[in-house]
């Protein structure tokens, strides 16, 4: 067992709320430039420390020691990203005479902090998603609770250490875990202002509910497809197919769900995946080795386990995997895979991939569609009008060309449309996100 953690009793929640609410001042008084140099003092925090938070993060989750690493340094990247755009926070300057009648005016167009931003952050990458809603809400000038996966209550409690240490005051930033049933009150809170929420659909839902009319800015699943085109590059194409689902175990919202293969290399295509993916280590997570460790819990891969066997039962044929032990899923791959199974229509946090056949690109087109998600998308092409076209067409966000749909870097932008969410991170357009526009006309 690593420890214990307690829930934050209701009570307390409304003291930590009305602290927050009365840090506001300290925000407002604190220059862009000081904030910046408290992110940057924290990314050098988190760099000393990576190691240790590193292995911290693999024992809670499960994540193998390597995953862990790159989060970490990912973790680091966006918070130096988020002192580095805390700095550069500015507006814009408007003449009325655009439009009559000509009256004289200006109107300056700033960007100030919404006040409380409630940060709710998932299992999968404790550290970075927490960086990307902790340092895009500070550098803004806003205060932050910041709500972890009680998995991660460990590793979550080092990080509000850290952000303290580097100069972020009690007043400013508050961790808690709450039970359940205090959530709703919490979200429905007067005094919080914006929800920044990654993770499944239902808890989004239930959020949306309660909060009123606050900002929200929800990251949620994908169903991600990779595309594999007949000029495509196929060991770079299985390289990526590999790393961005098998990689974490399956569990990210970016993993590539769905694998859509032309025709013309299929058969070439399939044969490389299933020899890669077969010399794969999988097992203990926090060995050096390791590429694929146990999912989070057992009803995780238990419902993993029976989204497979669902497919198997309804006629799907499987060319690697279809093998567990304890938590831990091997990589599966399968193929003639009903296109009404949950493999093909569900979201599945797990290590194992559907292979499906095209021939016209108009059919993976409106498969891709059809779904309820639209976050990313990735497709293995030389064409350019192809990847244009798909560009135009496909209902998700974002677009990889001769990459995969885990593709992600810090600065970039990164939602999704239906589904999938709204509203965007990368540091940024989350700093935009959780600010107010205000104007002064003058």
């Amino acid at each position: 067992m690593l420890g214990e953690y307690h829930y934050t009793p209701g009570d307390e929640l409304t003291g930590i709320v009305d602290r927050l609410r009365a840090g506001r001042a300290i925000q407002r008084s604190t220059p862009a430039y000081r904030r910046a140099e408290v992110l940057r003092k924290l990314a050098q925090l988190l760099q000393r420390n990576s190691e240790r938070l590193a292995r911290l993060i693999t024992a809670e989750t499960g994540k193998t020691i390597s995953d862990s690493r790159v989060e970490l340094a990912r973790a680091v990247n966006t918070t130096v990203a988020s002192s580095e755009e805390a700095r550069q926070i500015g507006g814009e300057a408007l003449d009325s005479d655009a439009y009559p009648p000509a009256r004289s005016r200006i109107g300056v167009v700033c960007y100030r902090p919404l006040g409380t931003v409630l940060c709710i952050t998932p299992f999968n990458f404790p550290v970075n998603i927490a960086m990307h809603k902790i340092g895009p809400a500070f550098a803004a000038g806003n205060c932050i609770l910041f709500k972890p996966n009680p998995q991660n209550a460990a590793s979550a409690i080092e990080l509000t250490k850290l952000c303290h240490m580097a100069g972020i005051g009690d007043d400013v930033l508050q961790m808690c875990v709450p039970e359940v049933a205090d959530m709703q009150a919490l979200v429905a809170h007067p005094a919080i202002n914006c929800i920044n929420f990654t993770g499944g659909n239902r808890a989004a839902n239930r959020i949306a509910a309660a909060s009123g009319y606050k900002k929200l800015l929800l990251e949620l699943g994908g169903n991600d497809p990779l595309i594999v085109m007949p000029d495509a590059d196929l060991d770079a194409a299985v390289g990526v197919a590999i790393n961005q689902r098998f990689a974490t175990a399956g569990q990210r919202c970016t993993a590539c769900k769905r694998l859509f293969v032309h025709d013309a290399v299929y058969q070439a295509f399939s044969d490389k995946l299933v020899a890669a993916s077969a010399e794969l280590v999988v097992g203990n997570p926090t060995e050096e080795a390791t590429f694929v460790g146990p999912l989070i819990s057992g009803a995780a891969a238990d419902e993993v386990e029976s989204r497979i066997d669902a497919a198997v039962g309804s006629g799907a044929r499987v060319l690697l995997g279809y093998r567990r032990e304890g938590n831990i899923i091997y990589p599966c791959i399968l193929e003639d895979v009903p296109h009404d199974a949950q493999l093909i229509t569900c979201e599945t946090f797990g290590p194992v991939l559907p292979l499906q056949r095209f021939s016209r690109l108009r059919d993976v087109v409106d498969a891709v569609n059809s779904s309820g998600y639209g976050l990313q998308a990735g497709v293995f092409t030389r064409d350019i009008q192809t990847i244009r076209s798909l560009f135009e067409e496909l209902e998700v966000g974002t677009l990889v060309s001769n990459d995969g749909p885990g593709f992600r870097a810090e600065h970039f932008p990164f939602g999704g449309v239906k589904e999938s969410g709204i509203g965007r991170e990368g540091v940024k357009y989350a700093i935009r996100e959780m600010s107010l526009q205000k104007t002064l006309v003058i």
